[in-house]
């Protein structure tokens, strides 16, 4: 990979979005690249959100989040499966807690309709009430088509697809620059430079630094920060659907959603919060606080003492603080700079879009340049079973195949030596402790890695034939180690 520096199509920015859009070009006789600046792909939004498949009934009627979340949606099952990656339709509850409320599940429910989701029903609180135990409330929007889905496996698992169809995915690569040249582009990258006939800007939360570098200077994005907390996967019986609370009036948020993910976490959040900076993706313990202290209105079996983890995510706004309201996802060719495709405020439901974004995007590119479609595409990807998943007579018999299934690496989600060296020699050539977390679920339970990271540094010391001290979490500057014990006390000596 990367070894051109000629291409048709040069997509920037490796989020879920971007990596749709990569493959779905691959499906045609096309050279395209992927630039993204991270270790990684999905190290940004995509990352960091709640896995969600939205069916679309908060969306404006009308607007483009509407009609690509709806449109998207009904391809998002078929998309997982041919890439492997796991969907769960668990449904959505909107739930309310007074009867002031329920007129507002009647207006979300007219929007819904409006939009095209399917099987919306109003339901009272026995139903409520049978469908989840252990939920508060009286009465309930009812979406059945609402799904889940894990976010960054979905992102790797495009790029990967793109990059075994003939994309080039150029990680660790910052766009600095961008000029016009006969016949497209040439896109500066500190020292290294390629051309290109069209670029497509899905850079997220810097899209709009991106159009500028072509001279595209009218977008503006504002980052609105949006913490999580994690609920150890012991607390998985608590409810099987989504659960989200009316949303309240005014303000840049929707209220806290409970929501399970695909590995048996409940996630509670996402908070709400306009933030200076674009690396502002801290959390704070008064926000764990808050967001704990709201799910349990809902949800009053949620203990302070099953909190694992939490984390954030930016969001690129495309309305101020001081506006509000919604925002619709920008998605145009520069008028000043004919083909330059900008995409630009895809924040939520942008997940559940991406498949419709990637297809309006293709026909754009069809428009610029033609498109024939390439017979050597391959669409599918075996899903392999984590060994966790796996019947104990079935991993029994991969233990007598290869000794390495028997060695669990990471205790607390059963991960096997075995899927931390698949995990090393992923596709994309990601060397990072991150990168591997992300493919195996290793640290991802109640320590945290505080157990089995070390031994994971080893395995990757050995299989990529570097010293510790070489190994990050997720690239340059993010070294782990600065030395040996040893080292430091013969200094000290």
């Amino acid at each position: 990979m990367g070894n051109k520096d000629q291409y048709d199509v040069i997509v920037i920015g490796g989020g879920v979005v971007g990596t749709a859009i990569t493959r779905q070009l691959t499906r045609y006789d096309l050279n395209v690249a992927l630039i993204e600046k991270n270790s990684d792909v999905s190290r940004g939004t995509s990352g960091k959100n709640s896995g969600v498949v939205h069916t679309g009934f908060n969306v404006p009627t009308g607007s483009v989040k509407a009609e690509l979340n709806v449109a998207g949606a009904k391809h998002f099952e078929s998309l997982c499966e041919e890439l492997g990656v796991p969907f769960k339709r668990v449904g959505k509850l909107v739930v309310a807690l007074t009867k002031e409320e329920i007129p507002d599940l009647r207006k979300l429910k007219e929007i819904g309709d409006a939009n095209g989701v399917p099987e919306l029903a109003i339901i009272g609180e026995d139903e409520v009430n049978l469908r989840e135990p252990n939920v508060r409330g009286i009465a309930a929007l009812h979406a059945p088509t609402a799904a889940i889905t894990c976010p960054y496996t979905l992102t790797i698992a495009l790029a990967e697809s793109a990059a075994l169809n003939g994309a080039d995915i150029l990680l660790n690569k910052e766009v600095k620059k961008i000029s016009g040249v006969m016949g497209g582009f040439q896109i500066g990258m500190g020292g290294d430079s390629i051309q290109s006939k069209l670029i497509i800007n899905s850079a997220g939360l810097y899209s709009d630094q991106v159009a500028r570098l072509a001279g595209v200077r009218r977008y503006k994005v504002w980052p609105c920060r949006g913490e999580y907390v994690i609920i150890d996967n012991a607390k998985s019986n608590l409810l099987t659907s989504m659960v989200y609370p009316v949303p309240p009036k005014g303000g840049s948020g929707l209220g806290v959603h409970i929501t399970p993910t695909i590995d048996g976490n409940i996630l509670l959040g996402p908070s709400a919060e306009y933030v200076k900076h674009k690396r502002s993706d801290g959390t704070s313990g008064a926000t764990v606080t808050k967001l704990l202290r709201e799910a349990q209105e809902l949800l009053p079996a949620l203990d302070p003492r099953d909190v694992i983890t939490s984390y954030a995510g930016i969001r690129p706004k495309t309305v101020s603080s001081s506006v509000g309201g919604f925002g619709d996802f920008i998605i145009e060719e520069a008028l000043e700079v004919p083909g330059m495709m900008n995409l630009v405020g895809i924040e939520s439901p942008g997940l559940t879009a991406a498949p419709a974004i990637a297809e309006k995007v293709s026909l754009w590119v069809e428009e610029k340049l033609g498109l024939q479609a390439r017979s050597s595409f391959v669409s599918e990807k075996k899903r392999s079973l984590p060994f966790r998943e796996r019947s104990f007579d079935c991993r029994q018999d991969l233990i007598n195949e290869d000794a390495s299934y028997g060695q669990i690496v990471c205790r607390c989600e059963m991960v096997t030596r075995k899927e931390i060296v698949e995990a090393i020699q992923n596709p994309l050539g990601v060397q990072t402790l991150s990168g591997i977390k992300y493919r195996s679920r290793a640290m991802m339970g109640r320590c945290q890695g505080g157990f089995c990271s070390t031994r994971i540094v080893e395995i990757m010391t050995g299989e990529f034939k570097v010293p510790s001290r070489k190994i990050t979490l997720k690239g340059r500057g993010s070294e782990l180690f600065i030395g040996s014990t040893k080292e430091a006390r013969q200094h000290e000596d």
